[in-house]
């Protein structure tokens, strides 16, 4: 996490908007060294076959995945 004062990221907004969608890292925008501020990157979307990659092949799931689970709750 990057930490710059308003006055340093006025004068150098550009190489610092550049730096943090390099890095991925978030900033925050201090005041009086106080944070006032915080700049995130936008991450894209990942699918969820991407998201559950790791996992492929390694649970194992020994019931009926389409039962019904309604009886498990409380009516409300």
């Amino acid at each position: 996490m990057l930490f710059k004062s308003k006055s340093k990221l006025k004068a150098n907004m550009l190489r610092v908007f550049r730096e943090i969608e390099e890095s991925g890292e978030d900033l925050i925008v201090t005041h009086n060294r106080s944070p006032v501020l915080s700049v995130k990157p936008i991450k894209p979307k990942q699918s969820v076959d991407r998201i559950f990659d790791g996992l492929r092949g390694k649970i194992v799931y020994h019931g009926d995945i389409d039962t019904p689970t309604i009886d498990e709750w409380d009516e409300t």
